[in-house]
């Protein structure tokens, strides 16, 4: 496949590896995915909730059916990546993502934000998962680990990006919270399609392989043995494995820890007798420290894999959520929220390139796709399950530890998901 024109001029000029400008476009793409993120559609919340008289409930389902349509959307999105390459994949997200997301500025019914909400939201799920790490592990094989993880920062910056540029579109830099929330999402969408957009329609290249590189070589062995030839499986030979289905494993017992702890966290820090500034404090604490891990992870000796990194990360995950169940200060609060966020980061980061690493680039899109699904569904129970919890008990003390108990099974799952071949 022909690299575009812009990107065909660059190449032969270029004096560094082409690599990193793939991973420029990769940051600003995730950065732009973040509009249907649920810390922007928070800001939304409570002005959209005032005009219309919409329950928090409703507009909360659109977040999980969202997930759900990307359930089903990711196995069958996967070859087309494979054949196609993230380009197309992630200049039809964006454009999905930046137009539904203005369109929404014009909603005047719970059905119409549900139909543009849901879509959007899908996309987040779906397609942009699998565009933004298929094309990252397809132009870097010794490198992948940092290149996830610098990919994986530049999203954070946009979750913390987007919910201030809505905010400021809303109230036009004044006082009013509230403010024109029409505007807000005209002011997402835009900057959507203009950061995301054009560096990926412009500049990305489906693989080195299209422009006549390579992608970058694996280190030798710490011995100076030649290092391990890259593995090629496609979907069906992969699924054959043990290790596919222990990753697979991985993923759904992370993965509703991750969803249930960070949506009820706040709630159950109040409910132990934390003011709430304390408690919004301690979710500052937790996301900083996973994205600290998050950028971490990816500066880890090669040699060491993914595994490591993922073990620690869910027994981090373990502690950190039952260090949760008896705070009873703030400090705690922030110890417990530490623990877990970096858990967080390491246990989650390098699952796409463990993925890449263990059954390689050919059929990256058509593999991931198949476990997106379960991801995805994996995340959805995880809230419901810990409200159900709480509605049952009385409180967050067993779900938290039906959490521990997750994350530590995830510890033995990845501990034995060692790579095939």
């Amino acid at each position: 496949m022909k690299p575009p024109f812009l990107a065909a001029l660059l190449l032969p000029r270029l004096p560094f590896y082409y690599g990193w400008v793939v991973l420029g476009c990769v940051c600003l793409a995730g950065f732009a995915r973040q509009g249907p993120a649920v810390a922007v559609l928070s800001i939304f919340v409570v002005p959209m909730t005032a005009e219309f008289g919409w329950s928090r409930l409703e507009i909360a389902g659109a977040v999980s059916l969202g997930g759900l349509m990307a359930a089903v959307a990711s196995p069958l999105l996967g070859p087309l990546l494979d054949r196609r390459g993230a380009r197309l994949v992630l200049c039809l997200a964006l454009l999905g993502t930046g137009f539904a997301c203005m369109a929404l500025s014009l909603v005047a019914s719970l059905l119409g934000f549900y139909l543009l909400f849901c879509f959007a939201r899908m996309i987040f799920a779906g397609p942009f998962d699998l565009g933004l790490y298929g094309a990252l592990n397809n132009w870097f094989v010794a490198r992948r680990a940092r290149a996830n993880s610098i990919a994986k920062l530049a999203q954070l910056s946009g979750l913390v990006a987007l919910p201030v540029i809505a905010q400021f579109a809303m109230n036009d830099g004044g006082a009013d919270p509230g403010g024109n929330w029409r505007a807000g999402w005209i002011a997402v969408g835009a900057t959507v399609l203009i950061v995301g957009l054009p560096p990926c329609w412009l500049l990305l290249v489906r693989r080195p392989e299209d422009a006549g590189l390579a992608a970058d070589p694996r280190p030798p062995g710490k011995d100076g043995t030649p290092p391990a030839a890259e593995l090629q499986f496609s979907r069906a030979e992969a699924m054959r494995t043990r290790a596919f289905w222990l990753l697979a494993l991985f993923t759904v017992l992370v993965y509703p820890v991750q969803a249930g702890v960070s949506l009820h966290q706040a709630a159950h820090l109040i409910e132990r007798g934390l003011p709430a500034l304390a408690a919004a404090t301690a979710i500052g604490v937790f996301s900083a420290s996973s994205a600290v891990a998050s950028f971490a992870v990816g500066f880890l000796p090669h040699h060491w894999g993914p595994r490591g990194p993922m073990m620690a990360g869910a027994l981090l995950m373990a502690l950190g959520s039952a260090a949760l169940i008896g705070v009873a200060s703030a400090e705690a609060a922030y110890l417990a929220a530490a623990v877990f966020g970096l858990g967080l980061g390491a246990a989650i980061t390098p699952l796409p390139v463990a993925w890449a690493d263990y059954f390689g680039r050919e059929s990256y899109g058509a593999i991931r796709g198949v476990v997106l699904a379960m991801q995805v569904v994996a995340q959805a129970v995880g809230p419901v399950l810990s409200g159900l919890l709480r509605d049952v008990s009385g409180d967050y003390t067993l779900s938290l530890i039906v959490f521990a108990a997750l994350a530590a099974l995830g510890v033995a799952a990845a501990a034995m998901a060692r790579r095939p071949g």
